[in-house]
């Protein structure tokens, strides 16, 4: 464990695509999503230990969800809790921890994760967190983790690589490319030269800011100025001034798309990012009959389906094949597992035909 290595959890999603299950007022993250007996951000931090002293781990979440995170990790101190004021993607939470930890270790070199992932092989997975780190230690590049795709799937980006000569796994980043169609990504699975985008990423703090600092300068101009005062009893104003100017953009569209000094390690540690039904199906073991089952659940030629419904309450299925069933809190959602990326759409209808209590 190095004492300048810190570890930015970001916390603050929505989830909408894990709709029912994931909502508003109680985001995915703070769900036991897999029946362990741990939320998904508890199962994050855990994750983390002896990567950085437990003291540099920084959780940034809405303000909304500050009490949720202080009931999941009551041991994280308040200074690392950082509050958005407003949702504004990921570049605007990660400028808002990296210039944070500027103010205390210029020497710092950070690992980024998001809350709601899972990694079911936690020792590979360290593995590859411990070479990315001391590949960032000495070199100002920005390391992404990439994922070997099982399937042509359409709700993650895509990384292309270019082989490279040396011994090591570092290797460099050719293109990125974000959600593409069934067609497009089938290609990419067959070149061999693809990778799922993980959304981890590991640099040191000078890389970064230098890369904010090249490509998103607007945004690091405002987190500059204000750097004087993060750590202090006015960091809450300035954050609420600083997030009022940012706008909303991803960190791999302002920075890792355009950057030139972005490297990949392929892992294999069991990764999902748990970003909708189907992919909790993929990393959850199912019945001889292929299904995925949380509930009280009666089931009569009933086939590769996921239902997850309240415990309290009995639920007969009969003749469906390749279904989610979703019941929780006030909404049942059933829908084909082929259509899984229309969860999207069911959550903007019910939001604008019957109202927010819903979503």
């Amino acid at each position: 464990m190095n004492a300048n290595t810190y570890v930015v959890i970001m916390a603050g999603g929505i989830g909408s695509r894990f709709w029912p299950f994931s909502r508003i007022n109680h985001p995915k993250q703070f769900h036991d999503v897999l029946g362990i007996g741990e939320s998904l951000l508890q199962s994050t931090v855990k994750r983390f230990e002896g990567i950085c002293p437990p003291e540099h781990i920084y959780v940034v979440t809405n303000k909304e969800y500050a009490s949720l995170v202080k009931e999941h990790l009551p041991n994280l101190a308040e200074e690392q809790l950082l509050l958005e004021p407003i949702g504004r993607n990921t570049a605007p939470c990660i400028a808002y921890a990296t210039y944070k930890i500027l103010a205390k270790d210029p020497n710092a070199n950070i690992v980024v994760s998001p809350a709601d992932h899972v990694i079911l092989r936690e020792e590979s997975f360290k593995k590859c967190i411990n070479q990315a780190l001391e590949a960032t230690k000495n070199r100002d590049i920005l390391v992404t983790l990439g994922i070997k795709p099982t399937r042509p799937d359409t709700g993650y980006g895509y990384i292309q690589f270019l082989d490279n000569d040396h011994q090591d796994d570092l290797k460099k980043v050719k293109t990125f490319t974000e959600k593409p169609s069934l067609e497009i990504a089938q290609m990419f699975i067959d070149s061999g030269e693809f990778v799922w985008n993980s959304g981890i990423f590991i640099w040191n703090v000078k890389a970064i800011v230098q890369a904010f600092e090249e490509h998103l300068g607007e945004l690091a101009d405002t987190f500059e100025e204000g750097r004087a005062v993060l750590n202090t009893d006015k960091e809450e104003a300035f954050i609420n001034r600083a997030y009022s100017h940012s706008r909303n953009i991803s960190i791999d569209y302002g920075i890792m798309e355009k950057a030139d000094n972005v490297f990949v390690i392929e892992g294999d540690f069991g990764w999902s990012d748990l970003g909708s039904w189907n992919s909790l199906y993929s990393v959850t073991d199912k019945t001889s009959e292929g299904n995925v089952v949380d509930g009280n659940i009666l089931l009569y030629d009933v086939n590769n389906c996921i239902i997850k419904t309240p415990k309290d309450q009995l639920v007969v299925v009969q003749g469906l094949t390749d279904y989610i069933i979703a019941e929780h809190d006030n909404v049942l959602m059933i829908c084909r597992r082929e259509d899984e990326q229309k969860v999207k759409d069911f959550v903007s209808d019910a939001k604008s035909q019957k109202g927010n209590q819903y979503i």
